[in-house]
Order: structure tokens, then C-alpha cells, then sequence
């Protein structure tokens, strides 16, 4: 049978809300509360057994509870190498909150690609309509133009006739400006994903503090925006395995990081909607960025990286395979953005008071974000009602089945 992956944490009980909103009147049933993801005839397996025990008895008198607590068996979890760092969980007989090489898998969710997902990301825009969407394109044009400046970045495209010269005249390229280091691209990526992990976390906080200062639901914004500010954060701690940045380096992060916050904080709250336009803008020149330095490595540009292996960090993250390279997570953190690109493009074109986010139940296929700017309001519509309508189906299907 087919399953539907459900995002945890975002499928809320009964809701019927008035209005033309997206996802209203739309019906979300119950799920197990988990970073993780599970399919409709698993739920309804857990949900069986959990039932069919005697709703009468205290749930520590009952037998089976009784034998989990004796056994001398790990916690809840998995043991294994994880993303980050130690969990009160973690079983070790050695002091784990002083070895900084004890990991733990408590990160939201993972992204995982397959080599054709990976192959589909493009280089697209949206073309600005309103005076908002001109402001926001404007603004990151300028701010990349800054940017490009201070990482010493120039979009030059190197001709064919060079790059069938043996040897390729790197160090000629590199003096000229026309090509970036390997230190550069490192020095220019920090900078970026420790600006990047901003936006997703501005968002969900002050939707966060919106939806307990109104007394009701958010409608799954802010899981989404949330697992976007942590998907920039691994990024960056993937590429903080390779690279020390030195003091010149974090005294720009601390002043940019700074800065950008509190600008971004007042734009979420004036409007979220040009703020959402602004983050979508920026993705589309993240995407450029890391299409431009995958083009490099391929063209044998960036030799210092040929046969780096990918970070086991970002092996784990990605569930890459043991063989990886850095070319692979890079091209998988194209991926990423790529992602972030669709979803803050197609948020931007909602109610930013009445809508439910789209993407709470389901993301979009990968060659959809990876080809797309994003949904209009229309199309964000017509996918929340296709998720609902598979949800359902499948749930009933698997209804019948347990039964």
C-alpha cells in the first residue's frame, strides 16, 4: 500500500475555520507527537494497541509497562551517532557534558535526496509585482552586491578554451580576481549560512509569541520556519569542520548576525508578508551562489577540494552515503535552499492571518522546489486539499486493513 509521510507536529485536532483560508474548512486528525515521521498504517497499528489495552487500569499497574520499566534495555531512542550534541537521555558511562565529541540525533527534519532530486535544482527567480516584492528584491540586491565585496566574489563564468588549457591556469584566475579560493569559498559560505539561520528563527518566534498572545492556533507556520533556522544552522556546522574562521571573520558574523536580526525583526513585524519576499529573494541567490561553486569543482577549479570527503556530520545529516564527497554536500545544500526558496516564496503569497501553512502536512516534490519559485495562493490551495484528501483515503484504507 502507499504511504503519506506526516510532518510531526503539525497535524492538529478538529478545525473548521470560515472564510476562503487555505486550508479551511479542512479536517486534521491526531498523530503521534515526534520529530520523526511515520506512515498512516503504522499510526493506526500504535493507535490499535495503545486501545486495546483496559482503559480501567492505572497505566503503571499494567503488565507490559511493568516489564519495559525492568528491562535493562536503552531509553527511549536510538543509540547511534547522531547531528548534535548530548541529550540528557544519552546512556555513557563517562561525563558526556564535558566530551565534546558525544552526538546525539536531536535535530527536527532531515532532508534526504536522492541523486536525480539532487540533479533537478535550478536557478529561478519570481519577477517582482507589487511595491513590496520591488523593495525586497532591491534591498537583497543591494546587500549581495555588499556582499560579494567584502568575500571578494565575482560571478565570472570561465571560458571553454581556458578550461581545455593542461594545466588549467588556476593561480593566474585567482590573482585576477576572476576565482575564488578555496579559503575564499569557505570565508564566503560562513558568512552567508550564519546570516541564513535568521530569517526562520525571527518568523517562528514571533509567530510563536502571536499564537499564545491571541489564544489560538498558528495553522503550522511555525514548525516550518523553525525547521528552516536549523537547516541553515547544520550548514553552517558542516562547514565549520573544515574551515577555523580566524577574529576578522567572527567580528563580521557578530556585527552582520546583530544588525540583520533586529532589521529583520521590525520588517516580520510590519509586514510578514514583504519579510517572507525578502528571505524567498535571498534563496534565490543562495542557489546561484552554490550553483556556481558546484560548476568550479566539476571544471576542476577548486583542486584543494577534488578528493575531500564529505564531513561525517554531513553524512549523518543528509544520510549520505559513506563514500560521499564535499561535492555532494554541497550540492545537497543547494537542495536546501532550493527548498527554502519555494516555501518562503509560496508563504509570501498567503494570508499572513487567516492561511494555514500548506506545507504543515506534506512538501511539495523535490522536483517541484527545485524547478519552481514557489505556489501562487491558487496552487498553494489545490495541494493543501490534495494532502488532506490522500491523508484521509489513506487513513480509512488503513482502517480497514487493522480491522
Amino acid at each position: 500500500m502507499s504511504t503519506i509521510v506526516l510532518r510531526s507536529g503539525n497535524v492538529a485536532r478538529l478545525t473548521i475555520r470560515a472564510g476562503p483560508s487555505i486550508g479551511g474548512p479542512v479536517i486534521f486528525r491526531s498523530a503521534v507527537a515526534s520529530s520523526r515521521t511515520f506512515s498512516i498504517f503504522t499510526m493506526a497499528r500504535i493507535q490499535s494497541n495503545s486501545t486495546s489495552q483496559s482503559s480501567q487500569s492505572s497505566l503503571s499497574l499494567q503488565p507490559r509497562v511493568r516489564e519495559a520499566e525492568k528491562s535493562q534495555g536503552p531509553v527511549v531512542g536510538s543509540e547511534g551517532k547522531g547531528v548534535e550534541g548530548p541529550h540528557y537521555q544519552d546512556q555513557a558511562s563517562h561525563n558526556i557534558l564535558s566530551d565534546a565529541s558525544t552526538t546525539g540525533a536531536w535535530t527536527m527534519f532531515n532532508p534526504i535526496y536522492t541523486e536525480k532530486e539532487l540533479n533537478t535544482v535550478q536557478v529561478v527567480g519570481r519577477a517582482p509585482v507589487t511595491f513590496g516584492d520591488k523593495a525586497a528584491h532591491k534591498t537583497v540586491k543591494f546587500l549581495r552586491k555588499c556582499f560579494d565585496f567584502i568575500t571578494g566574489y565575482t560571478p565570472y563564468e570561465v571560458p571553454a578554451s581556458v578550461l581545455a588549457q593542461k594545466p588549467i591556469p588556476i593561480a593566474e584566475l585567482r590573482s585576477k580576481g576572476k576565482l575564488l579560493s578555496d579559503q575564499k569559498w569557505l570565508f564566503r559560505i560562513i558568512l552567508l549560512e550564519s546570516i541564513a539561520g535568521v530569517p526562520g528563527m525571527v518568523g517562528g518566534t514571533l509567530r510563536h509569541l502571536r499564537s499564545m498572545r491571541l489564544l489560538r492556533r498558528d495553522g503550522g507556520w511555525i514548525h516550518s520556519l523553525l525547521e528552516e533556522a536549523e537547516n541553515e544552522r547544520m550548514h553552517l556546522l558542516t562547514f565549520m569542520t573544515i574551515a577555523q574562521p580566524g577574529i576578522f571573520t567572527r567580528a563580521l558574523v557578530l556585527a552582520a548576525q546583530g544588525v540583520f536580526y533586529n532589521a529583520f525583526f521590525l520588517t516580520y513585524l510590519i509586514s510578514p508578508r514583504i519579510a517572507h519576499r525578502f528571505v524567498g529573494a535571498l534563496e534565490e541567490e543562495a542557489v546561484r551562489t552554490y550553483t556556481h561553486c558546484i560548476s568550479d569543482m566539476e571544471a576542476g577549479l577548486i583542486p584543494e577540494w577534488k578528493d575531500l570527503p564529505a564531513p561525517a556530520i554531513a553524512i549523518d545529516y543528509w544520510r549520505l552515503p559513506a563514500n560521499s564527497s564535499l561535492l555532494d554536500v554541497i550540492r545537497a545544500v543547494r537542495a536546501d535552499e532550493a527548498t527554502h526558496r519555494f516555501v518562503n516564496h509560496s508563504l509570501a503569497n498567503l494570508d499572513q492571518k487567516r492561511d494555514f501553512n500548506p506545507f504543515a502536512l506534506s512538501e511539495a516534490s523535490p522536483e517541484e522546489r527545485g524547478t519552481k519559485w514557489g505556489y501562487t495562493r491558487e496552487e498553494s490551495a489545490k495541494f493543501a486539499l490534495e494532502q488532506q484528501q490522500k491523508l484521509m483515503a489513506a487513513s480509512a484504507k488503513s482502517t480497514e486493513l487493522v480491522q
